[in-house]
């Protein structure tokens, strides 16, 4: 069985998705009846938008001595903080989905005492960068583009759909020494099949919805999965998720460590698909692991037995 790493506290679950407005609800099934191509290319707008308190909750979050620059990636402004002497070995951090660069927060004292430079970005659409939407081949592409700015970095932390586009980046050229990613989701697929069930879209409108989903991306969802992207990629990576992670399956973290060559999964409990971010365990066993420790355990798979662990 799997290594796990309880919390002291009593479990603490994330919470199920808020409910949905009414209006929202009666507005989704009457789209569903009489215009479902019109409802569908809407699911898709909704979708592809960040929270609108992503960008409030940036501008109120402490910059802990952090140094702002901003950076044009693919016609819009991307927003980067750095902390620490530009000559050290860096460590990038990619936030997720209605998120922020700050999130890093917690990261940045152990960071720093262990002699590292650190720098995050908020992706477009979220926290001080422009635009107002966003895809997951987007966030890779970001991603990429930042670490083309920054340079070769030691290592790059990512959190949700900001781990989900490390794998991305590092087939666009960027170039780590090691990975850590926290509660990464394994395809864009079965986030558009969540989200259209979450608002209750029907077949027709789902349909349209993948669709205008594709066109904006600009690539089909079936290329934006773990298993078309890890099997090339060789840089040692450690993978954390919580066994009850209600937003992303642990199976999603699984599959990235069972595809990813080398790659190491810590399965943790009682933290959720957000608290893990700043929990002090997560950050102490990423701190072990980017100090060259072997963290977790390696996830093997075969015809007969889907995964186990050695």
């Amino acid at each position: 069985m799997a290594a796990v790493i309880p919390t002291n506290s009593t479990t603490v679950r994330s919470k199920r998705p808020a409910g949905l407005p009414w209006a929202l609800r009666i507005g989704v099934a009457l789209g569903n009846l009489f215009a479902p191509e019109t409802t569908g290319r809407r699911a898709e707008s909704l979708f592809t938008s960040p929270l609108g308190a992503s960008r409030r909750r940036a501008l109120e979050a402490p910059l802990d001595g952090a140094a702002i620059e901003t950076i044009p990636v693919l016609g819009e402004t991307v927003t980067l903080y750095r902390w620490g002497a530009r000559d050290r070995p860096l460590v990038l951090f990619s936030h997720g989905w209605s998120s922020f660069g700050l999130r890093v927060r917690p990261w940045v004292g152990p960071l720093l005492a262990a002699g590292y430079q650190v720098a995050s970005f908020d992706q477009i659409a979220h926290g001080r960068s422009s635009g107002r939407h966003a895809t997951l081949p987007g966030f890779g592409n970001v991603l990429a583009a930042v670490a083309r700015h920054l340079g070769p970095s030691a290592a790059i932390i990512g959190h949700s759909l900001g781990g989900a586009a490390v794998g991305m980046a590092l087939l666009q050229g960027a170039r780590t020494g090691r990975v850590v990613l926290i509660a990464p989701p394994a395809e864009a697929a079965a986030a558009v099949r969540r989200f259209a069930e979450h608002i209750g879209l029907g077949r027709r409108a789902l349909q349209r919805m993948r669709r205008a989903v594709v066109e904006r991306a600009g690539v089909p969802l079936e290329a934006v999965a773990v298993e078309a992207q890890a099997p090339a990629l060789g840089v040692p990576a450690l993978i954390i998720h919580d066994l009850e992670d209600r937003e992303v399956p642990w199976a999603d973290g699984e599959r990235y460590a069972r595809n990813w060559p080398g790659a190491r999964l810590l399965s943790v409990e009682g933290l959720g698909h957000h608290r893990i971010v700043g929990e002090p365990r997560i950050i102490d066993a990423g701190m072990r692991f980017l100090g060259g420790a072997e963290v977790g355990q390696k996830v093997v798979g075969t015809t007969e037995l889907r995964c186990g662990f050695a």
